[in-house]
Formats: C-alpha cells, sequence, structure tokens
C-alpha cells in the first residue's frame, strides 16, 4: 500500500501515453512467457507504426498482436461490469488465439482454438508433468468458476485494494489450472487478471519474463499443497518489486529532467554548440526551435551534425519528458513543441 500511495503520489500514471506503454509491457512479457522473443521496443513499432521486425518469426508478432486485440476488446467490456460467462472467456480465448490457433481432430470431438473453443482432449503441464482436470469436466467447472466470480465480484469492497488484488490473483490461479483451453491459458488468464484490476480501478500486475520460473514453480507449489496463499503472496511480493522498479526509474528520470529545467533557464545565446551533457544537448535542440512551428530529425541532423541515431534519440528523450510531440509515421515523422514546452518558456 506504501508503494501504491508513493506511486501516485509522484504522478507517475500521469506520464504521457503512461497507460499504452505500461499495456505494451505487459504484453510483449505474457507472450514472452509462452516462447515469443519481441522485444517491448519491436512490439511498439508493431502496435503503432505496423512495422515488423526481420528478426522474429511472423507466429511470434501475431501472437503479440493477437493478445493487444484482447486485451483491447476486454478492457471495453469489462467496462460495462456484466456478468462473466464462459461464453464470454470462450470469446476472449479467442481473440488471444484469433492468427495462431490451431484446430484440433480428436476422438471427443472437432474444436478450434483460433476461435477459443473448449479444449475435448486431456492435457499435462510438459513432459513428466501435472495432468490437468479432464476435458469432460472443464464445461461445468468452468461456469462454476463464474458463478463464483461473479459473486465475489458483486460483494467487494472497491475500496479495499489488496481485497480487490486477491480476487484478481485467485481467478487467474482458478482459471488456468481449470486449463479449459488447448493452447493460449497461461495468456488468457494473465489477461483476465488485469481485467478485473482495471474494472476495479487499481495498477494492473505484470508477470515478467524474467520472473517466469518461480511464477510457474508458484503455480505448482500451489496446486500440490492445495493452499491459495502460496499464490497469492508471490504475486504480492512481484507486484511490489514491479512497483519498487518502477518507481526508482521515474525518479532518477526526473533528476535527470530536472538538469534540463535548469538549463532552459539560462539565458539564450546566439551561437548555437553542443555541449558535454545530454541535457544542455537537448537544451540547444529546444532553443533551436524557438522560431520553428516542427522539426525533422533530418534537420536536426544537418543542424548539429548528429548522426541519425544520436538525432532520434534526442527527440525521443524531449518526447517522452513531454516537451515535444511526435507526428506522422515512422517515415515521415515531425515534432512539435508541445504545452509544456510553452510553459517553460514562460517561466523563463
Amino acid at each position: 500500500m506504501k508503494l501504491l500511495q508513493r506511486h501516485e503520489e509522484l504522478g507517475i500514471s500521469d506520464q504521457i501515453d503512461y497507460d499504452k506503454f505500461y499495456l505494451y509491457s505487459i504484453i510483449t512479457h505474457s507472450t514472452a512467457i509462452e516462447g515469443s522473443t519481441v522485444t517491448e521496443v519491436e512490439a511498439q513499432l508493431l502496435f503503432d507504426e505496423g512495422i515488423t521486425s526481420s528478426k522474429r518469426t511472423l507466429v511470434e508478432q501475431m501472437m503479440n498482436l493477437d493478445l493487444k486485440a484482447a486485451y483491447d476488446y476486454g478492457r471495453k467490456w469489462i467496462g460495462r461490469h456484466e456478468p462473466i460467462t464462459v461464453d464470454w472467456l470462450i470469446t476472449l480465448a479467442g481473440k488471444v488465439m484469433a492468427r495462431t490457433g490451431s484446430e484440433y481432430h480428436t476422438i471427443g470431438g472437432d474444436f478450434s482454438a483460433a476461435r477459443g473453443e473448449l479444449r475435448k482432449l486431456n492435457v499435462t503441464a510438459g513432459v513428466g508433468g501435472r495432468s490437468y482436470m479432464s476435458y469432460l469436466k472443464v464445461p461445468s467447472k468452468l461456469a462454476a468458476f463464474c458463478e463464483e466470480l461473479n459473486k465475489r465480484r458483486q460483494a467487494l469492497d472497491v475500496t479495499d485494494v489488496a481485497t480487490i488484488y486477491d480476487l484478481s490473483f485467485w481467478a487467474h490461479f482458478e482459471l488456468v489450472s481449470i486449463h479449459p483451453w488447448a493452447d493460449g491459458n497461461g495468456r488468457t488468464s494473465r489477461l483476465l487478471m488485469n481485467l478485473l484490476q482495471w474494472e476495479f480501478g487499481v495498477l494492473p500486475t505484470k508477470v515478467l519474463k524474467e520472473d517466469k520460473a518461480e511464477y510457474i514453480q508458484a503455480l505448482i507449489d500451489t496446486r500440490e499443497q492445495e493452499n491459495i496463499d502460496i499464490f497469492l503472496d508471490h504475486m504480492v511480493r512481484y507486484h511490489c518489486q514491479h512497483l519498487a522498479a518502477d518507481i526508482e526509474h521515474f525518479v532518477k528520470s526526473m533528476a535527470e529532467e530536472m538538469v534540463d529545467k535548469g538549463a532552459l533557464q539560462k539565458k539564450m545565446v546566439d551561437k548555437w554548440s553542443i555541449k558535454p551533457s545530454l541535457a544542455e544537448k537537448m537544451v540547444d535542440i529546444l532553443q533551436m526551435m524557438e522560431d520553428k512551428d516542427t522539426i525533422t530529425t533530418e534537420e536536426l541532423i544537418s543542424y548539429f551534425g548528429f548522426t541519425a541515431t544520436t538525432a532520434k534519440r534526442y527527440l525521443r528523450q524531449l518526447t517522452d519528458f513531454g516537451y515535444l510531440e511526435a507526428h506522422g509515421g515512422n517515415k515521415n515523422r515531425t515534432y512539435s513543441k508541445s504545452k509544456r514546452f510553452g510553459s517553460q518558456k514562460e517561466n523563463q
């Protein structure tokens, strides 16, 4: 609770595009747990610009596109606070697996993972792993899960943040333990967890790819010992670690920005120079833009003699700090002054 309070006091969630990039991070790590090697930067280019990476397989990139579509759909739906049903979970799973789901032809019958249809075969958790419940039990177990989840949602004290997280972690564990689908169970269960967190207004939990081994072990230990507290404690601990890391990163970034603000208040000079510190270089760029409406990477390269990589990095950092706004696609992108740029000029 102290970490959440500190996170809110710092206004971390109020940063420009914070919600978008936080979502992209959740998606990238969720697919990475299932084998995707797409990075957060590659995911951003894929989602925002439609630019694919030649370093990644088509399947990996489709996994990320599908999961983003599922999150976009789910966030709109959960905001209506309607009952969660088996049919809705099937729709959600279908969006998660839309482009990568397979068609199955089994003794139990035919079904499509791409449409989110419930499995009609038995599965185990890897070679030598524990078998999940029989597929014949899945429909009734899933219906019972939805009934219990809706009861808990209705009875929830929306002011009790800890209880909201406990509900979301419980739902995550229960759904992935039922294992209703032949594929996509992990992604769909983490998605449901995040949707419940969004529904009740708390910061969504990330499961980072670096946490994969301990995360899976926590699921196993919880099942074997039949003790949900194991998984709840694990998820709370990692959520706290990720919050602390975000706070540390933000405070460090703000310290760098304060250097930038101090430099902005210096007396303007007629001759542009490339100064040694990062902050001063970015100030030079902002001073250059005093009499310009927009700027491009090429203009920056020509004016200061930067390399293309350096120019793009400075423009991206100034955009992250909120002094510039980016417009257009990757090939014809321009940058304009933001309101923050104007307020800094007034402060001078």
